[in-house]
């Protein structure tokens, strides 16, 4: 029997020392280096617009701003208090068509035709509608109530503007209920209608409120797109210097001011006051969004724990 510790058997050291001159590490620092510079490339424009914003805005933040109206030409001082609240009413329109429509939806397609022909249909027109440009909509809309002045004989209002909104938030809105729904264990709805529960009553008190995060980020995030958009309040809700009489059935269905809109308006003008309350508006927008994106993300990170 041959020993174990002849040279035969002996084994040979293995250098497991970090070697910098190889050509494979050569390449891993070049690939990385590489990688990590078209991320840079990939944020820097972000980072650019945002600090340019900011910036440019925060300079003009004052009580004033948010409680006065937009000077007229030629005058200085003045704020933009009536585009702030217009975009808080048109937003909120926006969400009371788009959510109970958005949820709904995906709870059939969740719950109740995950599979069959007509599923596959919504999902599909969801993924398409999602992609058209916001403009559309806006057109849509324009031609089918603001032309028509079919809402009580009104043209332009906060409630056309908040119809066109759902629009692009609809579909944000179905695919984050239905996504948010699969998650929810099959077992706790077996369980439910094993014990003699409806499907309506497991819906409603079993899986709705396992997937409330998952939903609540996806409508949050619809809300923070519909904040932004300006093609389609240009055709429906379009600009009014004066403040909306939000306590008034009038005031809802004629023409209002939005952030995005005043932006547009007083960005193209040659005065200079308009153009530093374009920059405080696109300061108070930029803010809105990030903190509505950032409340978002904080929502995922909750369901996840």
């Amino acid at each position: 029997m041959e020993n174990n510790n002849s040279p035969r058997f002996a084994s040979t050291p293995i250098d497991l020392n970090y070697k910098p001159t190889i050509v494979r590490n050569i390449g891993n620092r070049l690939m990385t280096g590489l990688a990590a510079l078209f991320s840079l490339v990939a944020v820097l424009p972000l980072i650019l617009v945002l600090g340019y914003v900011l910036v440019k805005g925060a300079s003009k933040i004052s009580i004033s701003l948010f409680t006065q109206l937009p000077p007229p030409p030629g005058l200085n001082g003045g704020g933009i208090g009536n585009a702030i609240a217009g975009t808080l009413v048109v937003t909120l329109i926006a969400a009371l068509f788009a959510i109970p429509v958005g949820v709904g939806g995906g709870i059939y397609l969740a719950e109740y035709s995950r599979s069959g022909w007509f599923a596959r249909f919504v999902r599909f027109g969801t993924n398409v509608l999602s992609g058209v440009p916001s403009i559309i909509a806006g057109v849509f809309i324009y031609g089918t109530l603001v032309t028509t002045r079919i809402l009580f004989g009104n043209s332009y209002s906060a409630v056309a503007g908040g119809l066109a909104l759902s629009i692009l938030m609809i579909p944000t809105v179905i695919k984050t209920t239905d996504e948010g729904l699969k998650l929810v264990p099959d077992d706790l709805r077996r369980g439910a209608l094993g014990v003699g529960a409806s499907r309506f009553s497991t819906i409603t008190q079993i899986t709705l409120p396992a997937a409330f995060t998952p939903i609540a980020t996806g409508v949050v995030l619809a809300i923070a797109r519909a904040a932004g958009e300006t093609a389609p309040l240009i055709f429906t809700a379009l600009f009014s210097s004066y403040w909306a009489n939000l306590f008034s059935v009038d005031g809802l269905f004629s023409s209002i001011a939005t952030l995005s809109v005043l932006i547009y308006n007083f960005s193209i003008m040659p005065l200079e006051v308009q153009n530093e309350l374009a920059w405080a508006a696109s300061f108070i927008l930029v803010v809105l969004i990030l903190s509505l994106n950032l409340f978002a993300r904080w929502l995922g990170r909750f369901a996840s724990r």
